[in-house]
């Protein structure tokens, strides 16, 4: 080495050391204060009395009703609820925005278009999902690393199913399939994969799980959005549902089933899955099933055909057939007392997600207001706790308590007596935020 660079290596290394002594910057205080607000805790069907909040690193430290001294930024409530940050149990972040198409296409573009959509889910106060099929584990890590905006998202990575089963977007000309040979665009991207026996499920469940899958994902019967998916079969045998069961709780998490039918239902729950998704053909005996088994039931109030317009002529059909069960799930799954999550299900419309408030506000037709809003927040949450050891974000959700995540929301108004606030999160969410960082603050300054 020449003198000239022996100096110049000296002088860089004698920054270094002056530069890891210096005393590092004066951090600001994290704390924010919310002053002056009534709280609906996520539980309680009543409001609180007027009271102060303090979060500080992404918690809620403290919750009186005298005065909180703190230093940090003060947010006057000016007699506003609080409120827990909304969850979405059955959530695919990122399916919502592009057509079936298009989902399959590009994979930059795709992820792109999911972070944007991401944003706007947070914007409308949901500040967790529960992403029920798709590659996002990338969008997860992006948002934790807050490099995007968007939800906590509790992933289950690609959907599990059969050769024609839902979730098998494949044209006819990819058949046969070849076991073991090429796989597929939709399973190279993660979206879904195809098993059509029980080592072929174990292998798909744990790679899931090697990914970070949250719960594992398996469609045990027919679906409205796959083209040679009929509605009325039955997919996976019991033994198959099984090894994906047996992977799971291996791993200390669960497995929820895509299950319309009262065969696909009742199968599930023989093979140990632990959450029915949509249900929406049961009948009495499986409802009665359901909770004597404690399984849970994540549906969605489908109401209308709006959900339906990218979707082909027979997929339609299919859709009038969920919508009419609609009433009839509600019905059982409270005369039974199942313990039931709220979730939207959007594919393919982003037109669809923007009411995505709406759904939950369409819950009043079984439930009471203070019921919906339990359901979106600490009764999500309860569901969200499956994932045991697997949950990406350990801590309480969906409430508003001392030690709960700081995901709140400041509603101008009382969704209690008028849950229809919740349909405009734009004008009435005044303050959104998610662990313990606002990402919107519409107040007077």
């Amino acid at each position: 080495m020449s003198g000239l660079s022996a100096r110049a290596g000296l002088a860089v290394l004698l920054a270094m050391i002056v530069w890891s002594a210096s005393p590092a910057p004066a951090q600001q205080d994290s704390a924010v204060l919310f002053r002056n607000v009534k709280i609906f805790d996520g539980n309680n069907a009543t409001l609180s009395a007027v009271s102060n909040v303090l979060v500080r690193d992404g918690k809620i430290e403290k919750i009186s009703t005298a005065d909180i001294a703190a230093t940090g930024q003060m947010i006057d409530g000016g007699g506003r609820v609080l409120m827990p940050g909304l969850i979405d149990a059955h959530w695919h972040a990122m399916l919502v925005r592009p057509t079936p198409m298009a989902a399959l296409g590009d994979v930059g573009y795709n992820n792109l278009l999911a972070a944007s959509e991401a944003t706007a889910t947070l914007m409308r106060g949901f500040t967790t999902i529960r992403d029920m099929g798709g590659p996002s584990f990338g969008l997860k890590r992006a948002i934790d690393e807050d490099l995007v905006a968007g939800p906590r998202i509790y992933p289950s990575g690609a959907i599990i199913t059969i050769t024609g089963g839902h979730g098998d977007f494949r044209q006819l000309t990819d058949l046969p399939r070849t076991i073991g040979g090429m796989l597929s665009r939709m399973e190279l991207i993660g979206g879904s994969l195809v098993a059509d026996s029980p080592d072929e499920v174990r292998v798909r469940a744990r790679e899931q799980l090697m990914q970070g899958a949250s719960q594992v994902k398996l469609t045990a019967g027919g679906g409205v959005a796959s083209p040679f998916s009929p509605l009325d079969v039955s997919t996976f045998t019991e033994p198959e549902l099984r090894a994906a069961v047996e992977a799971a709780d291996n791993w200390g998490t669960y497995v929820a089933t895509h299950a319309y039918t009262p065969v696909a239902i009742q199968r599930s729950i023989a093979a140990g899955v632990r959450c029915i998704e949509h249900g929406h053909l049961m009948d009495e005996a499986s409802a009665k099933l359901m909770a004597e088994k404690g399984i849970w039931l994540s549906t969605q109030p489908f109401l209308d055909m709006s959900a339906a317009a990218a979707l082909g002529p027979s997929e339609q059909d299919k859709m009038r057939q969920v919508v009419a069960g609609t009433d009839r799930v509600y019905a059982l799954a409270k005369k039974y007392h199942l313990k039931t999550a709220f979730g939207t299900d959007v594919l393919f419309s982003q037109a669809m997600a923007e009411r995505q408030g709406s759904m939950l506000a369409a819950l009043t037709r079984w439930y009471t207001p203070a019921e919906a809003l339990t359901m979106a927040t600490s009764t999500n949450a309860e569901l969200l706790s499956l994932s045991g050891p697997r949950n990406p974000y350990p801590g309480k959700l969906g409430v508003v308590e001392e030690g709960a995540f700081a995901d709140l929301l400041l509603v101008d108004g009382n969704p209690l007596d008028n849950i229809a606030l919740v349909e405009d999160p734009a004008t009435n969410f005044v303050v959104i935020m998610k662990g313990g960082k606002v990402y919107k603050n519409i107040l007077p300054r």
